[in-house]
């Protein structure tokens, strides 16, 4: 286990003084929007720590640390500190779990009557904000059914006062892998018609027991996230992340995880090693991963890809495959009126890999996706809805999962695109996965919504933002009440876990998310809403609708969106909030406040340092290997296979180049591989084992 995991006990020490106000007043409002502009105005010009950085050495910080050394009340308070702090370290001794008995470790502990390295009175502002910050994360993470440590419940529940019992613990629910010999696709096992009527009011889905009800605005009570309530908290956050006192805390202590992570591996690297080889049957190859942030549409390699084109032009050369405005076209007639012949092709000319050419370029990167730049190609190949029903597609994907399933140990959630443009893309999608069987026990499926609202609104697709949220979730609604009515999209729901937001961060909106920005219904400009506008919008329909899967005994789902791979910091922050885990994560760096709360609550973060490399930053740049050690949880992931790798087994290269890179040990490897699977609960469902 990771040595700075056990640093998450800290909360004990931090919380210990606190008292948590339950509102955040007009000052502290004002105060979040100038850090908001201030976060917006100079992205592209800071520095790496910039507005977050910490100076090592702060003469007037010695000062006080000697004035408050020699106060009485401050010796008496830190007393206190050190008597509570023994009797929670006793406890511990007391329950130690079976863990931390095989193998003996050298481990280190820090004793002292003053270990925080800050003022008391620093310590305890900044103890209160943190504490704070984690109860509103566990307070979402709790209305949407999504993960939340066990180990911070129980030191916040002390810090309250309060017994945490195991049974207080919200877990997600996940449909369970069909039975050796059932079939996946079964529609005589769903459930009946509820009669409900589902409505979006305000940019939420309500459900109500009928029409009449509806009309009356009598919603039944399941319960989402209050839209006051929620601003409150996150400018709370804001105000927080820019708290000097809390960032100099925050600081000390990240710094402090990774000089014990350091002297860890000092002391331990050969008993690590010793057990690594006397463990049986379980070594890096065999040790579970799982592929938890990767598209569909580039889920196999550029190889992969161009052998498929070659054959599938020598087997349906006559066949008609493209619909060209009302003109049916053969393969051969598509591939001569783009003047080209699949013979010829090769992996340069089919131009799919991102290189030094997509730097800082998302323009460029999304162009890759087109082979041989024709949308045509990607059309056929790589479209679910096409002249041939997405079958090419089907067949990739079943390749890429065979290819899974013969590795045994890997795993992947690709993630397939609803856009919200109309209704019906739902039931399309659904009629895709079942028509062509897209099942496999090593896949999990996530729903990725791209924030083009934009583009929609200016090619006059939808009349406002509200209208685009309710094409994706009103189908999803419609099917959870009444699984019947459309049979296909309540199976392939069974095999989806989660959604995702999916875009360019780099883009700004300039707009900041407040009480008075306007309502989804409201927003029928052509103007995007910015990316926490998105997030909270998404995330409050996927509670309530949880809520009602839940009640239904149906599979929950998980929010996992793109985070932190550029734009403003404030977007960790929304997500701090309201994500189960997010991809990328790389901006936690700009802020030590930001990064000891995901490390305290142990989100998930999938990192993808190959796709960074080509977009935006340098592979030796990446903050892996810091993350990894003060003891995130982070995971390797692939993004996009077609565009960033070369062989067969992507997921297996990713891992390759990290430990070449960042002289990872097979420790090291096989804790990053741990976390995937925890990060990918869903798979846990009677094909994973946590004993990696």
């Amino acid at each position: 286990m990771h040595p700075g995991v056990n640093s998450v006990l800290t909360v004990n020490q931090c919380c210990l003084w606190l008292c948590v106000s339950s509102e955040t007043d007009d000052r502290m409002r004002a105060f979040a929007e100038k850090v908001f502009a201030s976060e917006t105005k100079d992205e592209d010009t800071r520095e790496e720590i910039s507005l977050f950085g910490v100076a090592d050495d702060c003469p007037i910080l010695n000062q006080e640390l000697a004035h408050h050394v020699a106060t009485d009340d401050d010796l008496e308070r830190r007393k206190k500190h050190i008597i509570q702090a023994q009797e929670a370290f006793a406890t511990l001794l007391e329950e130690k779990p079976t863990y931390l008995e095989v193998p003996h470790f050298q481990r280190v502990a820090i004793t002292g009557d003053y270990a925080a390295g800050v003022t008391m009175d620093d310590f305890e502002l900044a103890c209160k904000g943190l504490f704070r910050a984690l109860t509103i994360r566990e307070k979402y993470m709790r209305l949407a059914f999504q993960k939340y440590p066990n180990i911070t419940s129980e030191y916040l529940r002390k810090v309250e006062g309060e017994k945490w019992k195991p049974e207080d613990q919200v877990l997600p629910v996940f449909t369970s892998p069909p039975a050796q010999g059932e079939d996946p696709f079964n529609t005589k096992t769903l459930p009946p018609n509820l009669g409900y009527v589902a409505r979006m009011r305000d940019g939420v889905i309500s459900v109500y027991k009928d029409a009449a009800a509806a009309d009356k605005n009598e919603a039944l009570p399941y319960p989402g996230p209050d839209y006051a309530t929620f601003i409150d908290d996150m400018n709370f956050l804001i105000a927080l992340i820019a708290q000097g006192p809390t960032k100099t805390y925050t600081h000390r202590r990240l710094k402090f995880l990774t000089s014990k992570f350091n002297v860890h591996e000092m002391l331990n690297e050969m008993e690590e090693m010793k057990e690594l080889k006397n463990n049986p049957h379980r070594d890096f190859y065999n040790c579970r991963k799982v592929d938890t942030h990767i598209h569909a549409a580039a889920c196999m390699n550029q190889k992969h890809l161009l052998r498929f084109i070659k054959k599938s032009y020598r087997v349906d050369a006559d066949r008609v495959v493209y619909n060209a405005k009302g003109k049916e076209m053969t393969m051969k007639e598509l591939f001569e009126s783009l003047k080209l012949h699949p013979y010829d092709l090769t992996v340069d000319s089919l131009d799919v890999h991102a290189g030094r050419q997509t730097f800082q370029r998302f323009d460029k990167f999304n162009a890759k996706y087109n082979p041989v730049g024709a949308s045509e190609l990607r059309d056929l190949y790589l479209k679910t809805e096409n002249h041939i029903s997405g079958e090419y597609f089907a067949t990739i994907i079943k390749e890429v999962a065979s290819d899974l399933e013969d590795a045994r140990y890997q795993y992947a959630e690709p993630r397939l695109s609803i856009y919200g443009c109309n209704p019906n893309e739902w039931t399309k999608l659904s009629s895709w996965f079942n028509k062509h069987r897209v099942f496999s026990p090593n896949l999990k499926w996530m729903i990725q919504i791209p924030r083009i609202y934009d583009i929609f609104r200016g090619r006059n697709f939808v009349p406002h933002f509200g209208k685009m949220l309710e094409n994706i979730f009103l189908p999803v609604y419609q099917a959870t009440i009444d699984p019947h009515s459309n049979p296909e999209l309540s199976i392939f729901l069974k095999h989806v876990t989660g959604f995702d937001s999916v875009d360019d961060e780099s883009k700004h909106s300039g707009h900041m998310f407040s009480t008075k920005s306007p309502k989804p219904e409201q927003w029928d400009i052509a103007k995007n809403p910015s990316y926490t506008y998105y997030i909270y919008y998404m995330y409050a329909n996927i509670a309530r609708l949880n809520q009602l899967r839940k009640e239904r005994g149906m599979n929950t789902f998980q929010f996992r969106p793109h985070c932190g791979e550029a734009g403003a910091v404030t977007h960790l922050l929304a997500c701090f909030m309201t994500a189960d885990n997010i991809s990328h994560g790389l901006n936690l760096k700009k802020s030590p406040v930001l990064q000891y709360l995901y490390f305290l609550a142990q989100v998930p973060i999938a990192m993808s340092p190959l796709s960074n490399n080509s977009l935006f930053l340098e592979y030796n740049k990446n903050p892996l290997l810091e993350f990894h050690q003060k003891g995130l949880m982070v995971s390797l992931s692939t993004d996009d296979p077609m565009q960033f790798h070369y062989t067969k087994e992507p997921l297996m290269e990713e891992y390759a180049i990290a430990a070449q890179v960042f002289k990872l040990s097979t420790c090291d490897m096989c804790e990053i591989a741990r976390n995937s699977v925890l990060q990918s609960v869903s798979l846990l469902c009677g094909e994973l084992s946590l004993s990696l």
